[in-house]
């Protein structure tokens, strides 16, 4: 299926690894050009390489909230538009709640939450300003369904990163702005390098899923071009839980 991807253009956060980099991969094969984005300079640096110049490698903290703001305008200068970004760039540590402190806290919602947040505005912004369509497709988590024990924070960013997403999606469907959020479970990722490590630990957590294995990453390109493309164009507001069923069991 031909998604009419030549020549758009996207930003993806958290794009060095993990399900940010199978995106980045996804859009590229589609014809994309990507403003890939994450704190790894070498690893973007190895990416942009190997993809060519669809791809702009971009480091960038998610906690400067300036610097996530700006990817919008480094995509119009080096590509010379923008139609998506993708909030992928997220942290979990894990801990007991009552131990984790204040500062912890906040910096898990601030690079979960309010990063996404502001890389949403300002490409909200754009577009309006130009009066052009866009699409913003946040990826969010299972945990954002159902929270998760030790993920008290990152359970919480991640809900309200499910709510913003249908917030956002309300206020800007009149200007043709398309705002949806994926909810992966368990994917192949360093994420869970510690799960896949052990055999009875990595049992146990396949026991959970009624698919009885983990995703991989590449499995959730598809879903990301689709949702940059046009062919979504009366897709606003949605969540897409990808997870092997385990949420559905619950």
């Amino acid at each position: 299926m031909d998604l009419g991807l030549n020549g758009h253009v996207t930003v993806v956060t958290g794009a060095s690894r993990g399900l940010g980099e199978a995106a980045v991969r996804a859009l590229v094969a589609e014809g994309a050009k990507v403003v890939a984005a994450a704190r790894s300079a070498a690893a973007l640096a190895a990416l942009a390489e190997e993809l060519g110049d669809a791809v702009a490698a971009v480091p960038c903290d998610m906690l400067d909230r300036a610097a996530v703001a700006n990817l919008v305008d480094t995509a119009i200068a080096r590509f010379g538009r923008l139609d998506s970004v993708v909030n992928n760039a997220g942290i979990a540590p894990a801990s007991k709640f009552v131990d984790q402190t204040d500062e912890a806290f906040d910096e898990v919602l601030a690079v979960n939450l309010a990063a996404p947040a502001a890389l949403a505005r300002r490409a909200a912004s754009h577009w309006i300003d130009a009066g052009q369509p866009g699409s913003v497709i946040n990826v969010a988590s299972t945990s954002a369904l159902k929270g998760k024990a030790l993920l008290a924070a990152y359970s919480a960013s991640k809900g309200g990163l499910l709510r913003l997403t249908e917030a956002l999606a309300s206020e800007w469907a009149r200007y043709g702005i398309r705002v949806n959020v994926i909810a992966p479970g368990a994917f192949e990722t360093e994420a869970q390098a510690a799960v896949m490590a052990d055999p009875d630990t990595l049992a146990a957590r396949l026991r959970k899923i009624p698919a009885r294995r983990m995703g991989r990453p590449e499995e959730l390109g598809p879903l990301v071009c689709y949702l940059a493309s046009a062919a979504s164009e009366f897709v606003t507001g949605s969540c897409f839980v990808v997870d092997g069923g385990e949420v559905s069991k619950l």
